[in-house]
């Protein structure tokens, strides 16, 4: 058992300086004054340390992505160690451009490596392509017989890149995953990639007006990409959709028109979208390109793990934002607007992901994942078998 002592525990609401005691992989108690026989228990002193549920990055391309500018481009796949520097406990996987030279069933192989390794992992089912590439020949079989699928995702709309789906396309996967999440008792999400196609929101909003399928359906990521976006996205989680910001950048895409992320959650919180509808996502090692009025790959970047809780902290620090609601957007709305059940939140029985954060500046000081210490003071304990 681990006993962590006067941590200010923020839960992700605020809920003072408590003690948190685990065991068996799960938290037990919450509560100030904890104290039991020191022979049965490991304890640490968290005095000037905050306690926060562990990081979920619901957008991370676990195999690696890219490939836009050929073999040679094609990035590399994600290491633990990452995943433990940014606090992050959680990943959901998925695939990009390329739904040839990787695989769902390499996916899910590397999902289930990193749950070995020592963080929890699902994954979204298909690529940018429509049709969507499964594991067992249907969106409804994969939710229902694979248990590490939570969604379909992520699929490539108003972008050159997209397979250019047509209404009937997109409503009848969107209908499949839904069916699939209400049989499963899984979200049976559908993560939509925008690009910056001029169609933007456009066919998620047909979806909404045309079919009975609700807005809640659809998660649809990189909305801060450029401002027209942006301002779409607003109204989209206004009416009560989701909306999902993109913490890796460059830049070069800030100087592009990019919505930084913290200041973008700032401003869409003063616009009036719900907080709980707003979510962060990496995009790791995701490709980061930038293509001519041509659409030449003109550079190519990759996306970090690191970046989502470093736009959390930069969104209380130069934002303003409270701190419970800048960290539900990495906590709390992915757990629940993905049904990952144990996840997102410090409570008796929540599973035992735990970040401890320097009251003075935010800094990662320790990660436990499980129960298990990956980080303490700083230093990463656990890395990936072939690190």
């Amino acid at each position: 058992m681990l006993l962590i002592r006067n941590a200010e525990i923020h839960a992700p609401a605020p809920l003072g300086r408590a003690d948190l005691l685990v065991a068996g992989g799960r938290i037990v108690r919450l509560e100030p004054g904890i104290d039991l026989p020191a022979r049965y228990v490991e304890r640490l002193d968290a005095s000037g340390l905050l306690a926060v549920p562990g990081f979920i990055d619901a957008h991370v391309h676990l195999t690696g992505g890219g490939g836009e500018g050929g073999y040679a481009t094609r990035t590399p796949e994600l290491v633990l160690s990452d995943a433990v520097r940014g606090g992050v406990t959680t990943v959901v996987g998925c695939l990009g451009t390329d739904g040839v030279t990787r695989s769902p069933a390499a996916l899910l192989a590397k999902v289930r490596a990193l749950d070995a390794e020592g963080i929890t992992a699902f994954m979204w089912t298909g690529h940018y392509a429509v049709p969507v590439q499964t594991l067992t020949g249907s969106i409804e079989r994969d939710l229902l017989l694979i248990d590490k699928v939570i969604g379909v995702g992520e699929v490539a709309i108003s972008d050159h890149r997209s397979t250019q789906p047509t209404f009937e396309e997109l409503a009848r996967l969107a209908a499949q995953a839904r069916r699939g999440g209400l049989l499963s008792g899984k979200a049976g999400v559908v993560n939509f990639h925008l690009g910056d196609g001029t169609r933007g929101l456009a066919p998620l909003r047909r979806l909404v007006e045309e079919t009975e399928l609700p807005p809640s359906q659809f998660l649809p990521t990189h909305i801060n990409r450029n401002p027209t976006l942006f301002e779409e996205g607003t109204a989209w989680a206004r009416g009560g959709g989701f909306v999902d910001f993109t913490t890796s950048t460059v830049p070069a895409f800030l100087e592009d028109g990019e919505v930084a992320c913290s200041a973008g959650l700032r401003r869409m919180l003063d616009a009036g979208v719900p907080p709980g509808h707003i979510t962060f996502t990496s995009d790791g090692q995701g490709s980061l390109p930038a293509f001519d009025e041509h659409g030449r790959l003109t550079r190519l970047e990759v996306g970090r793990v690191t970046s989502l809780f470093a736009a959390v902290r930069e969104a209380v620090q130069a934002e303003g934002v409270p701190l419970d609601t800048a960290l539900a957007v990495v906590t709390a709305n992915p757990a629940r607007i993905l049904k990952l059940a144990g996840k997102g939140q410090l409570a008796p029985g929540a599973d035992a992901d735990v970040v401890l954060l320097d009251a003075a500046d935010l800094a990662i000081r320790g990660v436990i994942a499980r129960g298990r210490w990956l980080m303490r003071d700083g230093e990463v304990l656990v890395r990936g078998t072939f690190e």
